[in-house]
């Protein structure tokens, strides 16, 4: 085909509805549709939880959250890793909320209700445990058995028994600690454990040190995973603002139970929260306890 001819037939070609963005450095590119641009810049840059949605009947493919949406969603498009979620990415939507803390709990709860397909880290996790201290040894306590909110001395969140004891090993390997006195182990009477023979564990077993040194370097890391149990009576309202949105978050235990534009609809959020929520606890503990946001309490429905 002569030069011309090819680079008018070039020119007459139809624009695809894919766009093509050269991924940095070898050259690749990736592709996504050119009306997420166009959905993208729409967006508000304030806080808020946004979606990537496919098919209209599927859940959504994301959901995220960020204080600036706008720039939060424009960073996907940029990401080439993402190509594939964003080819298969027909609609974004957005929940505008009053501020940071909101948008996390928002997040949260609504990727354990809808379950998206690309979102990992905050499924519910039905086997969530702690640590807590028997007669010194430490034992894995589940949710579903004890009210973490309520519960002292308890040690760690994790997302099940292996992950409990596995950081209690690691431990164990760091501050030359003995598997029997763990109960990791179980010791025949008056015999040392293998670990003191090869110089991992301090001696504790064979009289080297003493109960109390041993066990004081247990606790003093414990300490650092210590839960805080829920301060307050029952429920608090965290109140947030942007502009001139309000938005009045209820809680109660560490659990999230929505969210309000006033008094009178917090009041009314009286639901039962469904057990624990690790990640309510994690989002919630820094800003209630070191009073890094407005509170106010709330009466439960009976009172």
């Amino acid at each position: 085909m002569p030069r011309d001819a090819h680079t008018a037939r070039k020119r007459a070609a139809p624009r695809s509805a894919i766009s093509r963005r050269r991924g940095p450095g070898r050259g690749r590119s990736y592709e996504y549709p050119d009306l997420l641009r166009t959905m993208a810049d729409a967006l508000p840059a304030g806080p808020g939880v946004y979606f990537f949605h496919g098919e209209e009947t599927d859940p959504p493919l994301y959901i995220g959250k960020s204080v600036n949406v706008r720039a939060r969603v424009l960073s996907h498009l940029r990401n080439r890793s993402e190509a594939r979620m964003l080819r298969q990415t027909r609609r974004i939507s957005h929940i505008a909320t009053a501020g940071e803390i909101g948008a996390l709990l928002l997040e949260a709860r609504l990727i354990k209700q809808q379950q998206p397909l690309m979102n990992q880290k905050l499924r519910r996790t039905w086997q969530l445990c702690s640590l807590h201290l028997r007669n010194g040894v430490p034992q894995v306590v589940y949710s579903k058995d004890v009210d973490f909110s309520a519960q002292s001395d308890l040690f760690g969140l994790f997302t099940g028994r292996h992950a409990a004891l596995q950081w209690l090993r690691e431990l164990a390997d760091a501050q030359h600690l003995c598997f029997g006195a763990l109960g990791l182990e179980r010791l025949p009477r008056g015999r040392t454990c293998f670990r003191a023979m090869v110089g991992q564990c301090a001696g504790v077993c064979r009289g080297d040190e003493s109960r109390a040194a041993h066990d004081r370097r247990l606790l003093d890391r414990l300490d650092t995973l210590r839960l805080a149990c829920w301060p307050y009576p029952g429920r608090i309202g965290l109140v947030e603002r942007c502009g001139e949105q309000c938005q009045i978050h209820v809680v109660r235990n560490w659990c999230y139970l929505g969210s309000a534009a006033d008094l009178a609809g917090a009041l009314r959020l009286d639901t039962l929260a469904e057990g624990f929520d690790a990640d309510g606890y994690r989002i919630l503990c820094d800003p209630v306890l070191r009073g890094r946001v407005e509170i106010i309490p709330l009466p439960d429905a009976s009172g």
